[in-house]
């Protein structure tokens, strides 16, 4: 049997979770879905489209989807989902898995790459993130567990942009731009999102190619990433006047080279500052010309957890250029920007 895709739905609280997970639920779109909440009230769904008595966790719904609150934890709610699936009992494609409000999704991630039961049913697909437009500044500012959602995301959804000034969004994207350039932003009402932009977006396919925001990648060229003074650490562009300076905790930075890189150097340095500072890596991810290597090698990680592959032959013609992005918390971008250029074959 095929892997079960599941996502992960992360947000600020208030930013629409809830309306999208209905919409989810309750569209008639043909797929089969299992929600697991983390804390399961009659205030999150709505009792209409709920067809069962509560004494069962698992809660069959009208249209085939199926609810369920996470018990004990996350994996034995996967592992009891795939068996009774495997049995027959159940019927779903996929599955979504709601964090509460502020919760971190890192080990909601680290439960799939970490428990092999775990594993041999699902794949992580990925992780999205909804953001509040109205008090994402304000959320942004004073709760770093909001910051961390962000820097995990695959996608970012920015709801109520409705309600507030454009320059106010565009400042807002601008400011997850540099926290996390490899999430796509998109702006949604009342958590309106065309299911095909939800789910199957391959944020933790190994072979999926690297996506950096382009502006974001202009922005780090019109500066020399080295030895930039840190009062404009990723460059206040005079023709954004109205974009204020945030100094997030939550940062990312970019490291490329048109240089084949050291398997072995490459290998020992990631390895040691995962032990380091894996805590503070939220994801980062790379698509690597290796000295030796006829094909890319694409490699990517979740805190501590790495992973790597071989990915396709580079093309006739194509540069062959390393690219990498770490997303983290207070990362020492000097010390891994040298580490890096010290790897170089």
């Amino acid at each position: 049997m095929s892997l079960i895709p599941a996502t992960i739905l992360t947000g600020f609280l208030g930013s629409g979770k809830t309306t999208l997970l209905k919409r989810v639920l309750s569209e008639a779109h043909g797929q089969k879905i299992a929600v697991i909440e983390n804390e399961f009230g009659a205030e999150n769904i709505d009792n209409d489209i709920l067809v069962s008595d509560t004494q069962e966790q698992i809660i069959q719904l009208s249209n085939g989807c199926v609810c369920c609150t996470i018990r004990e934890d996350l994996r034995s709610t996967l592992s009891d989902l795939a068996q009774r699936r495997r049995k027959g009992e159940l019927d779903f494609e996929r599955v979504v898995i709601e964090t509460t409000g502020l919760a971190d999704p890192g080990p909601v991630a680290q439960t799939f790459f970490m428990d092999d039961e775990v594993a041999e049913s699902f794949q992580l697909d990925s992780i999205l993130t909804l953001v509040d437009a109205v008090h994402a500044n304000e959320q942004l500012d004073t709760r770093q567990e909001a910051r961390r959602q962000v820097g995990f995301a695959d996608q970012i959804f920015i709801s109520k942009t409705d309600l507030v000034k454009d320059e106010a969004v565009e400042a807002l994207s601008h400011r997850l731009k540099h926290m996390n350039p490899r999430a796509p932003q998109r702006r949604v009402h009342f958590g309106e999102v065309p299911i095909a932009e939800v789910f199957d977006l391959k944020g933790f396919n190994l072979n999926a190619k690297l996506d950096i925001d382009p502006d974001f990648l202009k922005a780090e060229e019109d500066h020399d990433h080295h030895h930039h003074d840190h009062d404009h650490e990723h460059g206040e562009h005079c023709d954004h006047p109205h974009h204020h300076h945030h100094d997030d905790d939550v940062k990312s930075f970019v490291f490329r080279t048109s240089k084949p890189l050291s398997p072995a150097k490459l290998e020992d340095f990631l390895g040691a500052i995962v032990q380091v500072y894996g805590p503070k890596m939220l994801r980062y991810k790379g698509v690597l010309c290796l000295k030796g290597s006829e094909r890319k090698v694409i490699f990517q990680g979740v805190h501590q957890l790495m992973g790597s592959d071989l990915g396709p032959k580079w093309a006739p013609g194509e540069a062959k250029e390393s690219k990498m992005v770490f997303i983290g918390i207070d990362l020492p971008q000097e010390i891994l920007l040298q580490g890096l250029e010290g790897c170089i074959a």
